[in-house]
């Protein structure tokens, strides 16, 4: 008995493993792109790896800000914002493909008649979102298909959507695997316009970034957390139901509707958003990230820390890594 009580007292003077803390910030409220984190959380993998992580709330502040200046280590990140910030110098580096391909989608109502190509699309009413992407990525979508690419813009941000039932607009964009998803519960019939047809480059559309800094400081730290997360991503692509219930559960109640979190994860495992054939979750496309880069650059998108056009293209291929995966 003795020398249990002293074994005993010996363990308990040990100190328990320091986890280290980690923060990582979300680009929009919870949502299924961000899935995997909450997978991972929630299965302890986080915790498996040493880390000790907080999923951020969001914020006015965008997660790319939020990365860049190291308030949180990493961030999930729209593409089109990761590629614009970073032509300013921010401090970020993509690490990992969150969404494999273009989810976006050019939609109006299901039932407009005048509408059968985008050169239908000019000189009608667009909701927009107050982004130099929208201007460019519409305007190549019409004169590609042989119009003018001129059309009307009323800024409406997430109203679009009942702007454009109610038909006040008439065309605007929307994720597929989301407020596509919404309308078909909605019984909202709408018909879409794909980008990749009519000449704009396929892309990855949400990355998962961490400070550079940082990742040069503390690399066995950043690639613990990396494969933890794309494990995560990796059940979500396997078991979209299961990894939908775990997203849910971990949001504290912000999901109130379950059958849009299901039906999301449905569409973005059936659409191999998740995951390409024959490739482990999360690899970042060389030359489709050149070429999105490329498409942003001629637009007059990528702008320099003075705010002016950058004049000659970057050499993106310091802006993303694929080291920290498990390949």
């Amino acid at each position: 008995m003795k020398h249990l009580l002293s074994a005993a007292i010996i363990c308990a003077a040990i100190p328990a493993v320091a986890q280290e803390k980690l923060s990582v910030a979300l680009d929009w409220t919870p949502n299924t792109n961000h899935v995997g984190l909450y997978v991972a959380q929630s299965r302890g993998w986080f915790e498996e790896a040493g880390l000790d992580v907080e999923i951020l709330p969001y914020t006015d502040t965008s997660s790319g800000t939020l990365v860049a200046t190291g308030v949180a280590e990493f961030g999930i990140l729209s593409a089109v914002g990761f590629h614009s910030q970073r032509a300013t110098g921010a401090d970020m580096t993509a690490v990992m493909a969150v969404v494999q391909h273009e989810t976006g989608h050019l939609v109006f109502n299901g039932e407009r008649e005048d509408i059968q190509r985008p050169a239908d699309l000019d000189g009608l009413t667009y909701a927009g979102f107050g982004s130099a992407w929208e201007e460019a990525l519409i305007s190549t979508i019409i004169r590609n298909d042989g119009g003018e690419g001129n059309f009307e813009t009323v800024t409406l941000g997430t109203s679009a959507y009942e702007a454009l039932a109610n038909g006040s607009v008439d065309f605007t964009l929307e994720v597929s695997t989301w407020e596509g998803v919404n309308s078909v519960l909605l019984n909202r019939p709408q018909r879409a316009f794909k980008y990749t047809d009519y000449g704009v480059p396929d892309q990855h559309t949400t990355f998962l970034g961490g400070n550079s800094t940082w990742l040069a400081n503390n690399p066995e730290t950043a690639e613990a957390f990396v494969k933890a997360a794309q494990r995560g991503y990796g059940l979500a692509a396997t078991n979209p139901e299961e990894a939908a219930d775990i997203l849910i559960a971990g949001t504290s109640g912000m999901l109130t509707n379950a059958e849009l979190v299901k039906a999301s994860m449905k569409a973005l495992v059936a659409g191999g958003f998740l995951q390409d054939p024959g490739e482990a979750v999360g690899v970042i496309d060389p030359d489709m990230f050149e070429s999105i880069a490329g498409f942003l650059f001629s637009a007059g998108i990528l702008r320099g820390g003075d705010g002016h056009p950058l004049e000659t293209m970057p050499n993106v291929s310091g802006w993303y890594t694929n080291q920290y995966l498990e390949q």
